[in-house]
């Protein structure tokens, strides 16, 4: 009997070459600084475009350390944390002491931060909106659906 290991491995190799290209090309859409600004535009709102995925960040993670903002970021933890300063500066985030640890400073969105990241979220369902308009309801679904379990995957995955 043929055996069809090597057939799936090939197969298998394929698939994450093609998610690995996918991958590239999403994030390398989402790092265009060209058309963070057209987000920034669209959804109304005057911030410097190094500090607008920061203060998303913060809004759908906080309270989050510097530390672990600036990994999520790729971004030197010294960077993040006067990025951060500005935000703060802005009145859009809060620095906090972490629960647990009081070393650990931990920054918050402020009211006037969440405001601002409604704004920008509306505006990203607007563009999302034109980017789904010729996807089927049952694909957009999937597609989350699928995004949420590689997410978790990826997530889960022993760090070493």
């Amino acid at each position: 009997m043929m055996s069809t290991k090597n057939v799936q491995n090939t197969r298998i190799s394929e698939q994450i070459r093609a998610i690995h290209a996918s991958l590239i090309d999403i994030v390398s859409v989402m790092n265009r600084p060209d058309l963070d600004e057209v987000l920034i535009k669209e959804a109304g709102v005057r911030l410097d475009r190094a500090l607008f995925p920061l203060l998303v960040g913060i809004e759908r993670l906080g309270p989050v350390s510097i530390v672990d903002l600036a990994a999520r970021a790729g971004r030197d933890h010294t960077t993040v944390s006067r990025q951060v300063a500005k935000l703060e500066s802005l009145g859009l985030v809060d620095r906090q002491a972490n629960e647990t640890d009081r070393r650990v400073r931990e920054a918050v969105v402020t009211k006037q931060g969440k405001e601002m990241t409604m704004l920008i979220d509306a505006a990203r369902e607007r563009i999302g909106t034109a980017v789904f308009s010729s996807w089927k309801q049952a694909e957009i679904d999937n597609l989350v659906r699928l995004m949420r379990k590689f997410a978790d995957a990826m997530k889960d995955f022993p760090q070493s």
